[in-house]
């Protein structure tokens, strides 16, 4: 069974706001929110720790998130960037009580990640699996030193932006520009050698945060324009520049990001036709722009607010990630690519960039 890296996990989301206790099963969760009503993913969830671990996903890249809107923003989200923050400190507390518990370990360097995946090829069912956290929209950045407070808490990737407008950057949905707090934050970032993460930037902030930061840069869970045409999706352009750049771009598995035309509560995965091979076309896509397998990873974010009614319907649990080993191999790539697809181009990228 290949060994699985996932670039993009909201656990502590789910956690905090869904109230879910990961550390039961995936079918013991759902069992506990039959009858919910107050989320399209109720008794749909595919993400739990045993099923992390059924599936081999000793690592992950693991959020938080709490975006702060304005008055004029019609999003849901905090009124202050100071109650953002807090609930950023919670979903971190959260963690922290994880890792008491034995159930993850957070990987801050690069001397705890060799060490995490050594202990996990030794012995993956007493090992906890691993996490590197990251915060996924800036917005609960308070301050620069509030950035600082976050790096030392073990924070080691960031996107600047989430949906709409932000305090840093433009997101999903929306139109413009860096402006001079986001410069501040990006030159910031770049002094800490945070990875930023390009995932969410609208592509006026994508191409100005590109031409003024040079630290390292991924994409944890971005998939292709020219198979879904939206902004939410990377152009071509984009890939190119990210591809010259050295970054890894992770694979998101959310249904209306894989296949054109999808509309939320409408369409049904199966009726549709919606499989995992569906990503392939993005995956291989990327790999014909690069020239080679080495700048795709997995950043399923099969647990960002959505489940079984909008994701691939022949996942049944985060488990199934492992299909990809034959539907890989069914496409033509080696053992070599699947292995770089599924776990080492992460690796090797974060082995590079973390302290």
């Amino acid at each position: 069974m290949k060994f699985i890296f996932d670039a993009h996990l909201d656990l502590s989301m789910n956690a905090m706001e869904w109230n879910r206790d990961l550390r039961k099963t995936v079918g013991e969760i759902r069992l506990q929110e039959s009858g919910m009503t107050d989320l399209p993913d109720r008794g749909k969830g595919t993400v739990s720790f045993s099923a992390l671990r059924e599936g081999n996903i000793g690592l992950c890249v693991a959020t938080q998130i709490a975006r702060y809107v304005k008055e004029e923003n019609p999003l849901p989200g905090w009124k202050s960037p100071e109650q953002a923050w807090a609930q950023t400190q919670g979903q971190l507390a959260w963690y922290k009580e994880m890792e008491q518990a034995g159930e993850l370990k957070q990987i801050k360097s690069k001397k705890e990640l060799s060490e995490h995946l050594s202990k996990w090829e030794i012995d993956p069912i007493k090992c906890p699996i691993g996490f590197v956290l990251s915060l996924e929209g800036a917005d609960s950045i308070v301050s620069l030193d509030h950035l600082h407070k976050a790096y030392d808490q073990g924070l080691r990737a960031i996107g600047p932006a989430h949906y709409g407008p932000g305090t840093y950057a433009f997101g999903t949905d929306s139109v413009g520009g860096i402006g001079i707090k986001g410069k501040a934050l990006l030159k910031e970032i770049a002094l800490l050698s945070l990875i930023l993460d390009a995932t969410h930037l609208c592509d006026q902030s994508f191409w100005e945060t590109l031409a003024v930061y040079d630290g390292p840069l991924w994409a944890s869970h971005s998939n292709c324009r020219k198979f879904v045409s939206h902004n939410r999706q990377f152009d071509d352009s984009q890939i190119k520049v990210l591809l010259e750049r050295g970054s890894v771009i992770g694979m998101a598995f959310d249904a209306w990001m894989m296949t054109s035309n999808w509309q939320r509560g409408v369409n049904d995965p199966k009726e549709s036709g919606l499989v995992l091979e569906t990503i392939i076309e993005h995956i291989d896509h990327i790999c014909q722009l690069a020239g080679n397998s080495k700048h795709v990873m997995i950043g399923s974010d099969l647990d960002g607010g959505f489940g079984k009614e909008q994701c691939p319907h022949d996942l049944e649990t985060i488990a199934d990630l492992q299909k990809f080993d034959s539907l890989l191999k069914k496409r033509g790539y080696s053992k070599g690519d699947i292995e770089n697809i599924l776990s080492k181009n992460g690796i090797n990228f974060l082995i590079k960039n973390l302290p």
